[in-house]
């Protein structure tokens, strides 16, 4: 069990926050790297909405049950939905990567990953003065 002072609800949402920026860095690395592929469709992560989720059900998702013999259950929210992104131009190779649109986006991520960083920095720094070094 961690420490709710050291590990509380404001580290571990930030964590997730974090984890999210990484996974939408990585799918934006990845429609960069596909834009010349013929026929590949760019992705997006909706972390955000994975994130809501986790703060409205203290980190768990509740499973949906249809029956009344189903169990019920709960799992930690640690994944981040994929999907393709809606819109953007289809090129005649069938390709809908727009290099502006990702260069854009993963130099927002890269702004929000970093203050979010900044902010957990500061979280450990102020424990740290706390404790009296």
């Amino acid at each position: 069990m961690t420490d709710p002072i050291l590990f509380g609800s404001t580290v571990q949402t930030l964590k997730k926050a974090l984890d999210g920026l990484s996974a939408q860095q990585e799918v934006i690395g990845q429609n960069i790297s596909n834009v010349d592929t013929p026929g590949y469709r760019a992705q997006k992560v909706d972390f955000k909405a994975a994130l809501r989720r986790a703060l409205n059900q203290d980190g768990k998702v509740v499973m949906q049950t249809t029956h009344k013999a189903h169990l019920s259950s709960t799992q930690p929210v640690d994944h981040f939905q994929i999907s393709l992104r809606e819109g953007g131009a289809l090129r005649a190779d069938g390709n809908n990567v727009d290099i502006d649109v990702e260069l854009t986006q993963m130099t927002e991520t890269v702004v929000q990953y970093q203050a979010l960083a900044q902010l957990i920095s500061r979280k450990f720094a102020g424990i740290k003065q706390i404790i009296g070094r």
